[in-house]
């Protein structure tokens, strides 16, 4: 069949239209690629070429109020891998794990690691032994993905002596990643955990820097540096304490490895922790870059628990310590002065109703005033100052004096004491008819349902070493915080204080505490410890007229409350005898 000469024109104007439209849409898109998103496409070659390759910065140091190094860093090193996909990462994780000692468990960690971020390099070894990374070296050439870095490493110089409140670093986890607290971080990166360094991580961390590698399509490290300018990481300030780090190594050397418990020693008007300690303790060292099983469990299953601190989260009978709390509520209330005396002298116990209490001594004291009854400890005299007093004055005066509050430290994880919010608290657990006044006696003498912290004790006593307001621990210089909690006149709380001095003397119950030449104020306690033995208890300040030094001493199943008092006199008298500490020049340290 022959086109008319008319169809064949036709068809030869629509293909030229149709080879026409064609070019210019060739032509569009190429300018389109070429000039208007050239930027674009070349960034996404440079994504696919160049990896980024995080760059640690350094946490700030740590200083105590001398300038002495609490945490530092050292040179450490991390192995990371580029690995394209979670199957290439676990292969080669398989093949290095030939050479290198790696644990099941390291290999899934990384696998979740590369899952939660793709993008980032995945840490493998966050704190490599050089040993480790001697070897991974020789091998270079079979890993091309691997990465080596040289890392700011976290150091503790003194180690187990600061691990009551400087905490340690260790790698973010899932949970923490999905919350709003660490939006801003990202997987593998180190946080601070417990003590300072988890309070202060906001102002510990610094700014994590960044450096290029430039890779083959199968995600290969082609060339290392020069494939862009590196964003170098910037190290976060100094932190500067209120620590005295020369204290705290006397402290933690006293308690060595065989006592059990916790100190706490305070400026008085400040609330400035000097020092504070929990035995057992453990090497935070050991816990930088990930605790070895075999470590943690040692330190889990010790019956004495170095992981639990016992200065701030611990919670135990204040026993006669806490008669300088009953006898300032019964002052506050006016009814009693250092002169009065009870109606019953002590024969080494007290009848109320049917039951019989005890007094420490069973040769019991006499008649003994208010003074005397605090210097020689009588619990017979309190006995009956709480029962004048009444069960709810007595629980209204507790809460006035904030023993139902945590010390308000700047370290997390303080325990909040035990003390009933009023009568209504018995009804409650027992029922109206479950309980009787007797609880009273119990209460004035700091046994029953009253817990305290070590911390919270040490801070109480800071009222009574000054004009009767107390101060909030801070470990780190911050702007202290008083609030008057006793309202006694001068007169009054140095009448208590000269009742306080009267223990540490030979008519007190902690005479061989005393200091030459340094009168010593506290007061001793004896917890009752119904499965095993009593609990050893002294808080105290030094000098007794002008305290520099308020300490508060708890001894695990200590028996009697002078073991604790001669602790806190050696204490008080290495810092208030010892030379003067000139202090480090860390100007410009950061």
């Amino acid at each position: 069949m022959s086109l008319h000469p008319n169809d064949i024109q036709r068809r030869g104007r629509l293909a030229a239209v149709l080879v026409t439209l064609s070019l210019v849409a060739l032509a569009t898109g190429f300018f389109r690629a070429q000039v208007l998103e050239s930027a674009s496409y070349q960034l996404s070659s440079e994504k696919n070429r160049l990896r980024e390759v995080p760059i640690p910065a350094a946490r700030g140091m740590i200083y105590d109020r001398h300038g002495q190094i609490i945490a530092e860093n050292v040179p450490g090193y991390s192995v990371s891998i580029l690995a394209p996909s979670a199957d290439s990462l676990q292969a080669t994780l398989e093949r290095l794990a030939t050479i290198i000692d790696l644990a099941p468990g390291d290999i899934q960690s990384a696998v979740r690691r590369l899952r939660r971020d793709p993008n980032r390099p995945t840490v493998v070894l966050a704190d490599a032994s050089f040993d480790q990374v001697s070897v991974l070296e020789e091998h270079r050439t079979e890993f091309p993905s691997l990465i080596i870095e040289a890392t700011p490493k976290r150091r503790y110089p003194d180690g187990p002596i600061v691990s009551a409140f400087v905490g340690y670093t260790a790698e973010i986890n899932d949970s923490e990643l999905n919350s709003a607290e660490y939006k801003a971080y990202k997987s593998g990166q180190q946080i601070g955990r417990a003590g300072l360094e988890q309070q202060y991580e906001r102002e510990l961390r610094g700014t994590e820097g960044s450096r290029f590698v430039e890779v083959d399509a199968r995600g290969r490290v082609v060339r290392e540096a020069g494939s862009r300018p590196d964003r170098l990481a910037q190290a976060a300030p100094a932190l500067q304490t209120n620590i005295d780090l020369d204290l705290q190594r006397f402290v933690a050397s006293y308690f060595g490895d065989s006592l059990v418990g916790g100190v706490v020693a305070l400026e008085p008007k400040t609330g400035e922790v000097l020092a504070i300690h929990s035995a057992p303790t453990f090497d935070p060292n050991r816990f930088i870059g990930g605790v070895s099983s075999a470590y943690y469990k040692e330190l889990t299953e010790d019956a004495r628990r170095p992981l639990y601190n016992k200065a701030m989260q611990g919670r135990y009978p204040p026993a006669s310590t806490f008669k300088l709390a009953t006898a300032a509520m019964a002052m506050e209330e006016g009814l009693v002065d250092f002169d009065s005396r009870m109606p019953q002298p002590c024969t080494g116990g007290y009848t109320f109703g049917n039951r019989y209490f005890r007094c420490w001594d069973k040769k019991g004291h006499g008649s003994v005033t208010l003074s005397q009854a605090i210097a020689k400890s009588c619990d017979v005299f309190f006995y009956q100052l709480g029962l004048r007093m009444t069960l709810s004055k007595m629980l209204a005066g507790g809460v006035k004096l904030r023993f139902r509050e945590k010390s308000g430290i700047d370290l997390p994880n303080e325990t909040t004491p035990q003390w009933p919010y009023a009568v209504d608290y018995f009804n409650k657990r027992y029922g109206a008819k479950g309980w009787s006044n007797a609880v009273t006696l119990n209460l004035s003498i700091g046994q029953g349902e009253n817990t305290q912290t070590i911390l919270n004790m040490a801070r109480f006593y800071t009222a009574l070493a000054t004009d009767g307001s107390a101060a909030r621990p801070e470990v780190v210089k911050r702007n202290p915080d008083r609030v008057r909690i006793l309202d006694l006149d001068a007169k009054q709380l140095a009448g208590l204080r000269d009742a306080m001095a009267d223990v540490v003397s030979g008519r007190g119950t902690a005479a061989s505490a005393q200091i030459e030449g340094v009168i010593l104020a506290g007061k001793t306690g004896t917890a009752q410890n119904e499965t095993e033995k009593d609990h050893a208890w002294f808080v105290g300040f030094a000098p007794k007229d002008d305290p520099k030094i308020v300490v508060a001493v708890m001894l695990w199943q200590g028996e009697h409350g002078y073991a604790a008092a001669r602790i806190a006199s050696k204490v008080v008298e290495h810092y208030l005898k010892r030379p003067a500490i000139q202090p480090a020049n860390v100007e410009g340290d950061n």
